[in-house]
């Protein structure tokens, strides 16, 4: 079972996403980066691999997609908070981004 990020984890592991893009959410305990592609073909296949990447980890995002903008919010439902799972997706649609 996941647990929420420690403090010394939490402070270290999103300075770096912060660093790209990520920022937290507003009265949440999650993480929230708007991405944008070329153009919609783009934005969708991103959101495919993502997708297949997401089944193999068993931790899906909350996304939204309108033509080549997806907005994405990561939080582990399950433990209420960020949780080490958010830190790995978010770093891998870092690297297929």
């Amino acid at each position: 079972m996941p647990e929420t990020l420690d403090p010394d984890t939490r402070e270290t592991t999103l300075a770096t996403l912060f660093d790209g893009g990520w920022k937290l959410l507003e009265g949440r305990d999650a993480l929230h980066k708007v991405f944008t592609f070329k153009d919609f073909s783009e934005a969708f296949g991103w959101m495919t691999r993502v997708a297949l990447m997401a089944e193999k980890m068993d931790h899906h995002p909350e996304w939204s997609n309108v033509y080549k903008t997806v907005e994405v919010t990561l939080t582990s439902h399950d433990v209420g908070g960020l949780s080490e799972r958010d830190v790995k997706m978010a770093q891998a649609m870092d690297e297929i981004g």
